[in-house]
Order: C-alpha cells, then sequence, then structure tokens
C-alpha cells in the first residue's frame, strides 16, 4: 500500500489544524459537539457484529472496537487534563502508552455497550463543565509532552478532531467494505 493511501486510511479527515483564534460562536459550536462525539460513534458501532468489531480500521491498525475503547480512555484522560489546567497553574499532562493499552484484555471486548455509556456520561459531565466556564478560563495553559503547551481552546479543538477522527476512521472502513448498518 502506498504511503499516501496509508495517511489517507490513517487521517481521513486530514491531520489536525487548530484555528489562528476561537471566537465565542467557535467555542460554543465546539461544546455542543463535545456533547454529540458520542452519539455519532455510537451510530458507527453498534450496528456492527462482534466480526466486525475484530477488523482493522487500515493495514496495521487498530481495529474497531480497540478505537471505541480507546476513545474511552483518552477521553477519560483528556477530561481529567482540562480539569487540572482549571486548578492548577500550566501543569504538565500525563501520557498514556495506547498502543499498550490496545493490547489490554479489555480492549479485545467487542461488548462495545460500556465504553459508549462511559462516553456518553463523560461528554454530558465534559459539555456541562465547559458551558459554565468564563470566557478568559479557555485561555489557561496545560502542557503535553507530544503536543507541547496549548490553551484549553486548542485542546478542547484538538479533543473533537480527535473524536471524529476515530469515528471517520470507522465510517471509512464500513464504506471501503460495503458494510450497511445493520448487516452481519
Amino acid at each position: 500500500m502506498e504511503d499516501l493511501e496509508l495517511e489517507g486510511l490513517r487521517f481521513p479527515l486530514g491531520r489536525f489544524q487548530p484555528a489562528a483564534r476561537l471566537g465565542e460562536a467557535d467555542r460554543l459550536r465546539l461544546i455542543e459537539a463535545v456533547a454529540g462525539l458520542a452519539g455519532t460513534l455510537r451510530a458507527a458501532v453498534e450496528p456492527l457484529s462482534a466480526s466486525r468489531l475484530l477488523t482493522p480500521f487500515r493495514p496495521g491498525g487498530w481495529t474497531v472496537v480497540q478505537v471505541v475503547h480507546h476513545l474511552a480512555d483518552a477521553d477519560l484522560n483528556a477530561y481529567i487534563r482540562f480539569k487540572r489546567a482549571l486548578t492548577e497553574p500550566s501543569p504538565l499532562a500525563a501520557t498514556f502508552r495506547e498502543n499498550a493499552f490496545a493490547e489490554l484484555g479489555d480492549y479485545r471486548d467487542t461488548r462495545v455497550a460500556a465504553p459508549l455509556a462511559l462516553l456518553d456520561a463523560l461528554h454530558r459531565r465534559f459539555a456541562l463543565l465547559l458551558r459554565g466556564l468564563l470566557p478568559e478560563q479557555f485561555a489557561r495553559k496545560v502542557t503535553s509532552p507530544t503536543h507541547g503547551a496549548m490553551t484549553l481552546d486548542q485542546a478542547i479543538e484538538r479533543f473533537v478532531w480527535h473524536g471524529r477522527h476515530h469515528t471517520a476512521q470507522i465510517v471509512a472502513l464500513k464504506a471501503r467494505m460495503g458494510w450497511q448498518d445493520g448487516s452481519p
């Protein structure tokens, strides 16, 4: 498979490109997007059979079910990073070994109801937190070992992109494979 083709499978929405500046309307759209991420993922994966959930979204990539479990873990971590940035001066965000997590037993469990329920609840709570913040609080910073220092505006933008990015990987796989929702 060509590098360019593999890049398209890996990043169906393209790589993350932050906005130069977020206005209040942009921020509100992102907050509403947070609230809807789990529902969009649910719609993409619930119709899939266990065997389809165990299909990698690209050669050498994670399976669909690993992506679902990854989103639950990554979003939990992002939520805690966000809260730390609101309560600590420029905290250093903890990372986790994503590929090592993906090899743990829970990532092979094809019953996606639990991670989807976790994401539903987490995203509702996250959106509630975000709706209650003052505009100047979005200028607070967190430092990621992989992405460097970023404002909470940038962090929420990356959070939404990340959820959409992984859901798009699943939707693209379904389209490539000709899987119709509800078929085995």
